[in-house]
């Protein structure tokens, strides 16, 4: 009775308009179910209750470029006080601590199985749905905490990255962009250990398209063996050996491949050798490639149209590009501080991108287009101008600003895509020579004389690697003459 009374006085609470735009898409219900479940649910009245930090969390996704306490203002989320509607920043912090990562993840989880799967169905190929699985990575701030949690890539000498990352992997619907499903944690471990997590979420009769790096055995096989009718296809790695069994065509094969000693000792079940079909192409100007699927029926599934449909993997780059560069604004890192809220943020976001996306397939629908056609910058702040629409206007001219939106409709739609355009990977301005700031933990103990002695070096050697930097400050104390011509008599090793 108390948790019910508890919920019931938050419904009852006055609600910001801004999040209609949320709430036509993520039922009150299901907010409501994943605060029940994962224990979360305010159990007294609190200006900030526990339903409207859901709602902030998916707002610090969005409004990437506005600070927490500015979100939490803007969209009128706290519930009026004795002081008003102000409230403290620390206040924030303690009640996304209070809501921890579970209800984000739950509200994620029924969310995407309800849109991703439906908009698979509806772009299906040769009756096969279409998803596709990649990783990547997102820095987070180099605090304590994220740094013992996540960890940090690694540079030469020992030397660690100036920011903690989260390795994460993630399951899309192809052909929309939706999100499936998420696996991420710590830095360390690799995007295929993550990828095992995705597989569950994939349903029979479907076909997963991945990256070269799951071309392994262990990643692959429990994909296909765990349903029915589970595809995947891939590209081959330059060192991938493989026997042929059978020719089927004109560059296409049927292969079989050894199952490492590694693979089996990790899982027993797995067999000693593996089948698939090999097929070979090249495209002008690049070396010939050689795909690998489990797509074995050659005269049903034509080698031409595999080879085609391979490239729509890039769908997953592009994904990526438009979560972290568009929505995101190519910040060096997300906004938390400790391992718990950074889970939760990244939840988040995950999230907001698939309302985004779920906007741009309705507009795709209205305008007869694919998904792929229509600019995610403009669906971004369709969903951004009417969250503010509706927090700052008055109710009568919201209906005129979303009826204009939606007449110049065609503004969302791009040209059709120019497959035959090719560019080489390559950028316009290099980074910048200025040194790597490094912690001092990263160069050793800060009692250390070579970390003394490589902080006053020339600037022409400040600007290498910190461990290139120690490397030379440890040659210098080991030849005191060579060090004495190096460094400016200004310098001093006192």
């Amino acid at each position: 009775m108390r948790l019910g009374k508890a919920l019931a006085s938050v419904a009852e609470a006055p609600r910001p308009e801004s999040f209609d735009a949320f709430r036509k898409n993520i039922p009150a219900a299901w907010v409501q179910q994943a605060l029940e479940a994962t224990g979360t649910a305010s159990m007294r009245r609190r200006r900030l209750p526990a339903e409207q930090v859901v709602w902030l969390v998916l707002a610090m996704a969005l409004f990437r470029d506005r600070s927490i306490v500015e979100v939490v203002e803007s969209l009128d989320l706290v519930l009026p006080g004795k002081r008003g509607c102000s409230l403290a920043s620390n206040a924030v912090t303690q009640a996304r601590t209070r809501l921890g990562a579970e209800p984000l993840k739950s509200i994620f989880d029924t969310c995407s199985t309800q849109w991703s799967h439906a908009s698979a169905n509806r772009h299906r190929w040769r009756g096969l749905a279409l998803y596709g699985a990649d990783g990547t990575t997102l820095c987070v701030p180099d605090s304590p905490e994220n740094r013992g949690h996540f960890g940090a890539p690694r540079g030469g000498r020992g030397t660690s990255g100036a920011y903690s990352q989260v390795r994460l992997a993630a399951l899309f619907a192809l052909r929309s962009h939706l999100l499936v499903r998420a696996s991420f944690g710590s830095y360390d471990r690799g995007e295929a250990t993550y990828a095992r997590d995705l597989w569950p979420a994939l349903p029979d009769h479907s076909l997963c398209i991945v990256d070269r790096n799951f071309l392994a055995a262990g990643t692959l096989m429990p994909l296909a063996r765990e349903g029915t009718e589970r595809r995947w296809l891939t590209r081959a790695k330059k060192n991938t050996k493989w026997r042929v069994l059978e020719q089927r065509g004109e560059g296409d094969y049927l292969v079989e491949m050894k199952v490492s000693p590694q693979a089996r000792e990790k899982d027993p079940s797995l067999p000693k050798t593996w089948v698939a079909r090999a097929i070979r192409y090249q495209r002008r100007g690049f070396q010939p490639q050689w795909l690998h699927t489990s797509l074995l029926d050659a005269e049903a599934l034509p080698a031409g149209e595999i080879i085609a449909l391979y490239h729509e993997r890039w769908e997953i780059e592009l994904a990526y590009d438009e979560m972290k560069t568009e929505m995101l604004g190519r910040e060096e890192a997300i906004r938390s501080k400790s391992p718990e809220r950074v889970e939760q943020e990244i939840w988040g976001i995950l999230l907001a991108y698939n309302l985004v996306r779920l906007e741009m397939e309705r507009v795709a629908d209205e305008t007869g287009v694919e998904p792929t056609r229509i600019r995610f910058i403009t669906a971004l702040h369709l969903i951004r101008d009417e969250c503010m629409w509706r927090a700052s206007a008055s109710p009568g001219a919201i209906p005129r600003h979303l009826r204009k939106l939606r007449h110049n409709i065609a503004r969302f739609v791009l040209p059709p895509r120019r497959s035959e355009r090719r560019y080489p990977r390559a950028v316009k301005i290099k980074m910048s020579s200025y040194r790597c700031k490094h912690s001092s933990r990263d160069l050793g103990d800060a009692k250390c004389p070579a970390l003394g002695l490589a902080s006053r070096l020339p600037r022409r050697h400040q600007a290498k690697p910190a461990g290139a930097v120690l490397g030379i400050a440890r040659g210098l104390l080991a030849r005191p003459r060579r060090r004495m011509r190096l460094l400016p008599r200004r310098f001093s090793l006192g």
